[in-house]
């Protein structure tokens, strides 16, 4: 088979399982390349190719046995190779490298398996008589796979079962066995939260079978089950002409809302939280059914100051339907400064203007866009250095929306533009490209340029947009691949990216992604310039890399959603270190802003519940 560098890999199998950001984007079918048989028939992440890079990890480091169940997962493979495009194209990691190892290595230990018996397990076996035994496991070659996450406050925790419960009735009996015999659990929906805590000593309660959804127009709602991703959901809406409030695309509905909230450039029309729940089903602790509309149900989206918890396992949603609009499109704003972006954010809030906006950095807007690393990283630069853009907004909104926009003065870069863009971003890079497009309105800046309606035919002629372009940066492998999905009208289609939100997955293909999410005054935006200069001044301090994330309004322009990332190469013990100290810094800045504005409140205080296990690990 020949070793990995031959074969046009940069890493080898154990550095890439290692890499594993733990997204999830290769349990969705994202891109159109099909989904995973072998983890959509089986359902433990153990059997999608993120689970097989944990289990490999596990395997060749000798910390768990070689099982049957092992080399069940590795012969269910069938090595179709999906996840390789996938995963490059989220992370521009390649699992097939891992996949063929972790195949090598059972075939050179079959005779060393380990027979693990379950008969004797009391435990194990209430659960069967629960769900069957197909949906529950004590097994280490699935439990590993539930073990650990790229967060750094996080360590690895492996449950001595996992199991996947297929009804709400079966979620009760669960809930009550676990107060009968005391047992710790943790829910998990598809693993991907950046800041992880989905781990459990005991039980870990794995959601992804729930997946029914069911569209009622009459009513104006959608009901779907936890299992139920993002993509999923807006997939199957938008082909009955709706949309809904979404989160990341591989991200539970139900487990997002219930642990973060789901915010979205949206949020600037449909809001967030609670505004997009009409009801919601749960189990409590001790297994009893409630409703989140009933009188006596608690409020699950209570700000609490010492941060909330979550009363049960949200099983269904009831979730409101927004019907699309027939000349929707997408357009950009492009700023030189944060003043006038915040400015310009405040103004549409309060006028209503679009149905989606939010401000993006220059490192967000650079990686989105960008098919490989190297590029994003030139692109950035192009961007600022030549284009004069620092912030960009981006805006869904009708004929009306965009017109209104540049009645108010502003630059708008419409779709027809960005897709231009897009098609033409190796080219960006060079000069000869640049001076064709100053050429054409001397004294103008590029960005104004670009926001004329009556060159833009001439822009089109200069850039010469094509999709084999993007794929010239990439494998020699992948590159028909790349080719093939540029040329689909979604992947250059604003309404469509800010819809599904594939290309923010993105945001982590350098190093693993640590989001702050705080709620900002958007009526005192010299707050917000103070906030985000303290988190680029902590993460300098302890030489983290970091960088403006979004902000989008919400309330008509009364406040905001903001976000700032920090990145970690989640396998440098020291970075890890360096990274824990500037996360114990920034908790401590945020208290103190929360506690000065009443408008600045931090996520943790909602819904995160996770946070207080992280914050015993910052402060101690």
């Amino acid at each position: 088979m020949g070793n990995s560098k031959e074969r046009g890999y940069i890493k080898s199998p154990e550095e890439t399982a290692s890499y594993c950001r733990h997204y999830a984007m290769c349990k969705t079918d994202f891109i159109g390349t099909g989904l995973c048989s072998s983890g959509a028939r089986n359902h433990f992440v153990s059997y999608y190719p993120q689970g097989r890079m944990d289990l490999y990890a596990a395997l060749h480091e000798g910390r768990i046995p070689l099982t049957e169940k092992a080399v069940e997962i590795a012969d269910d493979c069938n090595l179709c190779g999906i996840c390789d495009k996938q995963c490059h194209f989220i992370t521009g990691l390649r699992p097939m490298e891992v996949m063929h190892a972790l195949k090598d290595y059972v075939e050179a230990n079959r005779e060393h398996v380990n027979n693990n018996n379950t008969s004797s397990d009391d435990i194990f076996n209430e659960l069967a008589g629960i769900t069957g035994r197909k949906w529950c496991s004590i097994d280490p070659a699935v439990c590993i796979t539930y073990a650990d996450d790229p967060c750094p406050a996080t360590e690895e925790t492996i449950p001595t079962c996992v199991v996947l419960p297929g009804s709400e009735a079966e979620v009760s009996e669960i809930m009550k066995l676990c107060q009968r015999h005391e047992l710790d659990f943790a829910v998990r929906g598809n693993g991907s939260s950046v800041m992880g805590f989905v781990m459990s000593r005991d039980l870990v309660i794995d959601m992804s079978r729930m997946k029914h959804i069911e569209i009622d127009e009459e009513r104006g709602l959608v009901k779907l089950g936890a299992g139920v991703a993002a993509f999923e959901l807006q997939r199957a809406v938008r082909e009955k002409g709706y949309r809904v409030q979404a989160a990341e695309p591989s991200a539970l509905i139900a487990a997002n809302l219930m642990c973060s909230g789901i915010f979205s450039t949206y949020s600037h029309a449909y809001g967030t939280g609670a505004q997009n729940v009409i009801d919601a089903r749960f189990v409590d602790k001790n297994g009893k059914i409630f409703r989140m509309g009933s009188k006596s149900a608690p409020n699950i989206f209570a700000y609490e100051q010492g941060g909330a918890s979550i009363p049960g396992i949200c099983t269904e949603v009831s979730y409101k339907l927004y019907p699309r609009l027939p000349d929707e499109r997408g357009f950009l704003v492009p700023f030189s400064s944060h003043e006038e972006t915040l400015s310009f954010l405040r103004e549409i809030g309060q006028r209503r203007i679009g149905l989606a906006a939010g401000s993006l950095g220059g490192e967000y807007l650079s990686t989105f866009l960008s098919p490989s690393a190297e590029l994003a990283r030139e692109i950035k630069r192009v961007f600022y250095d030549d284009f004069g853009i620092a912030y960009l907004v981006q805006m869904i909104g009708d004929q009306h929306d965009e017109r209104a926009v540049r009645n108010m003065g502003y630059p708008v870069i419409s779709q027809r533009v960005f897709k231009a863009l897009v098609l033409s971003l190796p080219d960006l890079r060079e000069n000869e490209v640049l001076n064709h497009l100053k050429e054409m309105m001397p004294g103008s800046s590029i960005y104004e340029m670009l926001a004329d309606e009556e060159i833009e035919p001439l822009v089109e002629t200069a850039l010469q947009p094509d999709p084999n372009k993007l794929s010239g940066v990439v494998p020699e492998d992948l590159k028909g691949f790349y080719a093939d999905v540029y040329n689909t009208p979604e992947l250059t289609d604003l309404v469509w990216l800010n819809d599904f939100r594939i290309l923010s997955s993105r945001m982590g293909r350098e190093k693993h992604v640590v989001a702050w999410i705080v709620y900002v005054p958007l009526d005192k935006p010299y707050v917000i310039e103070e906030i985000n200069n303290e988190f680029r001044r902590i993460a300098d301090k302890w030489q983290v890399k970091n960088d403006y994330g979004f902000i989008t309004p919400l309330d008509f322009g009364k406040r905001a959603v903001f976000e700032y990332d920090y990145y970690l190469d989640q396998q440098d013990p020291e970075e890890k270190k360096r990274m824990l100290r500037a996360m114990n810094e920034t908790a401590e800045m945020i208290e103190k802003y929360s506690k000065q504005y009443d408008a600045v409140r931090w996520i943790k205080y909602t819904l995160y519940q996770g946070f207080a296990r992280m914050e015993n690990l910052l402060y101690t």
